[in-house]
C-alpha cells in the first residue's frame, strides 16, 4: 500500500488563523468613524438633558439663572432642595408621587396581562372576523391619544367617573400597540406542539394559558409592562382634564401647576418654586430608572432565546 503526501491546497486550508497583530489590525479596520461621532453624537442627546436635571437639582433659583447649566453652583443644595420638595403644600408632592405610582403600577400591569391574553388569542385561535378585529386594532395604533381624550371625557362624565383614579387607570388599560406586539412574540414564543400536548393532557384554555403559555410570553409580557409604565407615569394632557381634585394629580400635572405658580408669583430668580420644580422633576425620574433596572434581565432573556434558531 503506497501513501501520498498531502496537497498543497489541502495544507493551504489547514493553516493556521493569522495571530494576534493581524487580527487585531482588522478589528481596527471595521471601525467607522462616521459611525463612532454619531453615536456620540446620541450619546450626547440622550444624557445631557439628565446631567442638566442632576446638576440643576442642586441650585437655588437663583442660581440657576446666575450660574452655568452644565456645572454646579458654589453652594450646592440638594438635600436642601429635596426637604423643600416634600414639605411645600403640606406634603402634597409626595401625595402625588403615591398617585402617580398607583396609576402607572396598576394600569402597566393591567395593559400588559389584556396585550398579552388578546395577542395570544388573536395568534393561536383563528374565529370568523380574526383578519378584521385584528385591522382594527393595527388602526387603533395610528390615532393619537390626544385625538381621543375629550370623547373619552365625555363618556367617563356620564358614568360618573370624573375626577377619580378610574378616569386615568381605565384608558390606559387599552394599549393597542402591546397586542400588536404581544401577537407577534406569542406566534413564534409560544409553540403549537406544546398546546396541543397541553390540551390532550386534559387542561383547559385557561389553565393553558396562565401556566403554560404566560411564562414563555414573559420578555414580550414585560417590555408592553414597562412601554405602558412609561407612558403613563408621563401622562399629562388625559389626567389634566379628569382631575380636578390637587390630592389626586400625578406628578405630571402637579409639577405643572407649580411651574404655573411660579410664574404667577412674579417668576424668574425671585420664586424659590422653580427650584422646587427642578428638583420634583428629578426625583419623578428616579422610580422609571429603578424600574428599568429590576426588569432588563427579562429583556436580554427574550434577545437571547430569539437569537437561537429553531
Amino acid at each position: 500500500m503506497t501513501t501520498t503526501a498531502p496537497s498543497a491546497e489541502i495544507v493551504q486550508v489547514a493553516a493556521p488563523a493569522p495571530a494576534g497583530p493581524a487580527r487585531s489590525r482588522r478589528r481596527r479596520a471595521r471601525r467607522s468613524t462616521p459611525l463612532t461621532i454619531a453615536m456620540l453624537a446620541a450619546l450626547a442627546y440622550f444624557l445631557l438633558p439628565l446631567c442638566w436635571l442632576l446638576v440643576a437639582s442642586t441650585k437655588s433659583t437663583q442660581d440657576l439663572f446666575n450660574s452655568f447649566g452644565l456645572w454646579f453652583s458654589h453652594a450646592p443644595q440638594l438635600l436642601t432642595n429635596i426637604k423643600a420638595t416634600f414639605a411645600q403644600d403640606d406634603g402634597v408632592f409626595l401625595h402625588w408621587l403615591l398617585n402617580t405610582a398607583v396609576y402607572a403600577g396598576v394600569s402597566a400591569v393591567g395593559a400588559a396581562l389584556l396585550a398579552a391574553a388578546a395577542g395570544y388569542g388573536f395568534a393561536k385561535f383563528r374565529f370568523r372576523g380574526d383578519r378584521v378585529a385584528f385591522n382594527l386594532v393595527l388602526g387603533a395604533v395610528m390615532v393619537p391619544a390626544t385625538a381621543l381624550a375629550i370623547p373619552t371625557y365625555l363618556l367617563f362624565a356620564k358614568a360618573g367617573l370624573v375626577n377619580t383614579p378610574w378616569a386615568v387607570i381605565l384608558p390606559s388599560l387599552v394599549n393597542p400597540f402591546g397586542l400588536y406586539l404581544m401577537r407577534v412574540y406569542a406566534e413564534d414564543a409560544v409553540p403549537d406542539s406544546l398546546l396541543e400536548a397541553a390540551r390532550i393532557d386534559g387542561a383547559g384554555e385557561a389553565r393553558i394559558f396562565f401556566r403554560i403559555a404566560l411564562r414563555l410570553l414573559a420578555p414580550g409580557l414585560v417590555t408592553v409592562l414597562l412601554f405602558t409604565l412609561v407612558a403613563t407615569w408621563n401622562n399629562y394632557f388625559l389626567p389634566l382634564i379628569m382631575l380636578n381634585d390637587p390630592k389626586l394629580y400625578p406628578i405630571t400635572v402637579g409639577l405643572s401647576s407649580w411651574a404655573a405658580q411660579a410664574q404667577n408669583g412674579g417668576g424668574g430668580a425671585n420664586s424659590d418654586m422653580l427650584a422646587l420644580v427642578v428638583t420634583g422633576s428629578l426625583l419623578s425620574i428616579i422610580p422609571l430608572v429603578v424600574a428599568f433596572l429590576l426588569l432588563q434581565r427579562y429583556w436580554q432573556s427574550g434577545l437571547a432565546t430569539g437569537s437561537v434558531k429553531q
